[in-house]
């Protein structure tokens, strides 16, 4: 398939883009500069110059496209949940594009929004609209499109991570080092889901080859590992004292990431893996953890 990637330059999409060509698909991707359409053709994909900012630029990426892959998102945490509606904007241009066909557009959301309550997993078959992430806004614009008739498809994440990068651990390990210790909310017994980029990218792959309209895949690896135990191993890595605060502290410490901090997030992927035949063989996230990348201005 022709396969327009958003996102393409990025952590995930880049494995995502490298991931289609290894099995024969043809990509463009979506960048903003010619030094990130130099990085596309290097991996041996085309490049189409826009950005989430101009909805015409994504509508004329999707039309000349067999499939659509949504993994472009702005991660500016400060403007969270102004991020997650232009997200919704841009999910409903790349449907405008792909109207009246079965061409299939694969977005990405978070696995939160399959939380049943009740401190259960998460899973593929729920869709939970009144989960206090704004993430929500992405499946909302999938769910919209999708009743119109547009073959939309999910794929949900936790924290996806290398030895580089892990989701929302990374602003933690900033937020750790600025501070001289690492601390967690409580007890920390609050889980959270886990997958390494390449196990997620492949996932991408195997969804879109599916082409199911309506289907929600977790890329979840690790069901759920325990703040406490995350906070450990940053600690051993980062040679600083652990610590648990309370939660009215978690604001001075957490600043933006309190309000994802103390929530329990696991998730499953049963459904997912029976589907695709998915299996995953990235190390896990305390391993990556262990053998953490540090950049030495980053202290």
């Amino acid at each position: 398939m022709r396969v327009f990637v958003t996102g393409a330059t990025g952590f995930i999409g880049t494995r995502v883009v490298r991931e289609l060509l290894a099995h024969g698909h043809e990509v463009t991707g979506l960048c903003r500069s010619e030094d990130k359409a130099r990085s596309l053709a290097a991996l041996g994909a085309a490049a189409h110059r826009g950005s989430l900012e101009q909805p015409d630029s994504l509508r004329a990426g999707a039309a000349q496209a067999d499939a659509v892959i949504h993994t472009a998102f702005d991660h500016d945490f400060a403007h969270f949940a102004a991020n997650c509606e232009k997200d919704y904007r841009a999910i409903h241009a790349l449907g405008s594009a792909l109207a009246g066909s079965d061409r299939p557009l694969l977005i990405t959301s978070g696995t939160g929004m399959g939380s049943p309550g009740a401190g259960l997993p998460a899973r593929e078959d729920v869709l939970n609209l009144d989960h206090p992430n704004p993430r929500g806004a992405s499946e909302r614009a999938g769910q919209e499109l999708l009743d119109a008739g547009v073959a939309v498809s999910v794929v949900r994440l936790p924290q996806v991570h290398d030895t580089t990068r892990q989701g929302l651990v990374s602003p933690w390990i900033q937020m750790a080092r600025a501070r001289g210790v690492c601390a967690y909310v409580g007890e920390g017994r609050n889980r959270w889901p886990a997958a390494h980029v390449q196990d997620v990218a492949r996932l991408y792959r195997l969804a879109l080859e599916h082409r199911t309209p309506g289907a929600r895949y977790h890329a979840v690896a690790e069901p759920g590992i325990a703040a406490r135990d995350i906070a450990r191993v940053l600690g051993e890595r980062l040679g600083l004292p652990v610590t648990s605060i309370a939660t009215a502290d978690a604001p001075d410490y957490f600043g933006w990431l309190a309000a994802f901090a103390a929530m329990d997030l696991p998730a499953s992927s049963e459904w997912t893996r029976r589907t695709l035949g998915w299996q995953t063989a990235g190390p896990g996230l305390l391993d990556d953890l262990e053998r953490l990348e540090l950049q030495a201005d980053a202290a």
